[in-house]
């Protein structure tokens, strides 16, 4: 049987999963199993493709027979590293081809990279890399360069190498698994977007469709605000570059606790950090508050820890308020039809946010109202009532003990 016969019904079936909803590195397992069992010796292969993400600069899946395949994600760098800068795919890219070959044993034998040499040395044959652009999914690197597309490798240890109908059959299954991949990588790209400047419950909300001004729920959830001291002033005073590394020490301090602890930032309002810890049930009102107070002690451990290196290297060092409340939100989409934003509202909300405007008055970094301390109130203890701006009866105020 020829070679088109047998990668025929590969082809039909990478359009099925085109138009589903597949796991990319299940599907590039299935797909290099596939092609294994029509003859093509293939033994090893990776796939490639960069992506937008505020932590991995690109991911592949390797596969390699007798082990399945995985997942893995590349930080962003500042440099590419030596790997990367010797390796085919940098050269595939940088020389804008299609396809590289290179045969590791025989007559025509070329080893001109380091990945080669070591493929060599474990047996291998025969080496593929083939890169196809994806329309649609580009975006412009830090660099200045567009970055879009796949690339995908294929090795094998068979003694012929890859056969003349090896290649061509490969290249053929490589534009159909194309369209595949541009739809999976356009979905996780669409996910981390969506994740990252909206949460991960508002980001999933919205994926989901809920896209109308209006659309939302009502939840209850341990609220958290928590707001710079002096902004303006520093703001004035520092170089641009000093304060925004400034206010990323900051939130760093301030936010990245909530998401260690399970809890959803909903906006970043200026030098303001709005966070939640949902919850329905009595029994999860206590592990939001847990988790809210531990994330409140890390917060401040985070910060002495960052403020005294930031002293130590003769930088500005950042204080901070947050008030912390409970009680029944607006979830959802606010704003103007062509504009929205996905935030929380309602009373218990400006609550905290005047809660967090006492620590101006008190000094401690941290308080909390009564519904919030009653939780756990061997760990609070009471500064009294105080009227609130713009709440019409005055509250109990809580200081947090941080032992």
């Amino acid at each position: 049987m020829s070679h088109e016969a047998l990668i025929s019904p590969i082809r039909e079936w990478l359009i099925d999963q085109a138009l589903g909803n597949p796991d990319i590195t299940g599907l590039f397992h299935t797909l290099c199993m596939r092609i294994s069992s029509v003859g093509i010796p293939i033994t090893r292969a990776r796939l490639f493709w960069p992506t937008l993400h505020p932590l991995f600069q690109a991911e592949t899946v390797s596969w390699d027979q007798g082990t399945g395949a995985f997942l893995e994600q590349f930080i962003h760098q500042d440099e590419a590293s030596d790997d990367w800068k010797k390796s085919p795919l940098k050269y595939l890219i940088d020389n804008k081809l299609d396809i590289l070959r290179r045969e590791l044993t025989g007559a025509n034998k070329l080893i001109d990279f380091e990945l080669l040499k070591g493929l060599e040395q474990n047996g291998f044959t025969d080496f593929i890399a083939m890169s196809t652009d994806l329309e649609g999914t580009s975006f412009r690197t830090r660099e200045g360069g567009n970055e879009s597309g796949i690339m995908v490798t294929w090795s094998t240890n068979s003694s012929g190498g890859f056969s003349d109908e090896d290649l061509i059959a490969l290249q053929k299954i490589q534009r159909r698994f194309a369209v595949a991949c541009k739809v999976m990588i356009q979905a996780r790209i669409s996910n981390n977007i969506a994740h990252t400047y909206l949460g991960e419950r508002a980001g999933g909300s919205v994926l989901d469709g809920q896209i109308r001004r209006g659309d939302g729920q009502t939840t209850n959830a341990v609220i958290w605000y928590s707001d710079l001291r002096n902004s303006t002033q520093l703001a004035e005073t520092m170089p641009p570059d000093d304060y925004f590394k400034l206010l990323n020490s900051y939130f760093n301090a301030t936010a990245q606790p909530i998401i260690d602890h399970g809890g959803e930032i909903l906006d970043f309002i200026g030098d303001a950090v709005l966070g939640i810890f949902p919850y329905k049930t009595k029994d999860e009102l206590c592990e939001a508050a847990n988790a809210a107070q531990s994330a409140l002690l890390d917060s401040c451990k985070l910060a002495d820890e960052i403020n005294k290196e930031r002293k130590n290297e003769g930088l500005e060092v950042f204080k901070y308020g947050i008030g912390v409340n409970v009680g029944e939100v607006m979830f959802g989409n606010i704003g103007i039809p062509s504009r929205l934003a996905f935030s929380v509202i309602g009373p218990a909300v400006n609550e905290a946010a005047r809660i967090e405007s006492l620590t101006k008055k008190f000094k401690p970094t941290i308080l909390a109202g009564k519904s919030f301390a009653a939780i756990k109130p061997k760990n609070w203890k009471s500064l009294g009532e105080h009227k609130l701006q713009g709440v019409a009866q005055p509250i109990e105020i809580f200081e947090i003990f941080k032992q």
